[in-house]
């Protein structure tokens, strides 16, 4: 766990433990992760595939709940909320990016990130505006009344990175947001994402198997056999 000053500490996560039955066998997919992430840091988890590192996120984010340990977000321990209160936390503090983008394919770029802010009951007025500076972040200013089937991949990328911020949320997840693009979106994508968060005060926590976009991350973790290890930065950035 790290040495963080608790004023600045945002996410506590402590000795995590999940496992899952698939028949006769238990599969320990956590063992006792921990984990301190300051606020307005940006963290890349690592690891090969089944490793438990969308299990995490998915704690993290309240789409799951551990077998054991406890998470606090902001001094509140989610891992005790109900599940209306865990909505709640998902709607309010939390932003998610998954590998795919899920849009609504009937809505325009500009509808699909302002509908969750409408929808938390900002004034329409507010949510398009904010909709419309959250899309020029990432670079889609000319493509705001384009329907998904419209856009490229990478494209609908920004889009999820857009909507993703939209509710001013104290935590972005994003599980493997650049999975399904080529390597020249992949990098484009994360790059937004990166520099979307640091521009807004995010707290970033990105998945990924890719090296390249986990080494823009500030803090670095693999998570092997169900155990978190810190990894070192290149020279360049220590």
């Amino acid at each position: 766990m790290n040495n963080i000053d608790e004023k600045q500490r945002l996410v506590s996560i402590q000795n995590i433990v999940k496992d899952y039955k698939s028949g006769t066998e238990i599969l320990h997919i956590l063992k006792g992760v921990s984990l301190d992430i300051p606020e307005g840091s940006s963290v890349a988890v690592s690891g090969r595939s089944g490793s438990g590192k969308s299990t995490l996120l998915n704690i993290l984010g309240g789409l799951d709940r551990p077998d054991a340990g406890s998470v606090v977000v902001g001094g509140t321990e989610i891992t005790g909320l109900s599940e209306s209160s865990l909505s709640s936390y998902r709607s309010r503090k939390v932003g998610f990016v998954f590998q795919f983008h899920y849009l609504l394919k009937d809505f325009t770029a500009l509808e699909n990130v302002m509908i969750p802010a409408y929808m938390a009951g900002m004034g329409k007025k507010d949510a398009l505006e904010r909709a419309r500076v959250l899309l020029g972040d990432v670079k889609m200013d000319e493509r705001l009344h384009h329907f998904p089937s419209q856009l490229s991949g990478g494209e609908r990328q920004r889009v999820a990175v857009a909507r993703a911020m939209v509710n001013n949320p104290d935590i972005i997840l994003a599980d493997e947001p650049t999975g399904n693009l080529d390597p020249v979106n992949s990098l484009a994508v994360a790059e937004l994402l990166y520099a979307g968060a640091e521009k807004w005060g995010k707290t970033l926590i990105v998945v990924t198997h890719e090296e390249r976009v986990a080494e823009r991350a500030g803090v670095r973790y693999t998570l092997d056999a169900g155990v978190l290890r810190k990894t070192d930065l290149p020279e360049d950035r220590r």
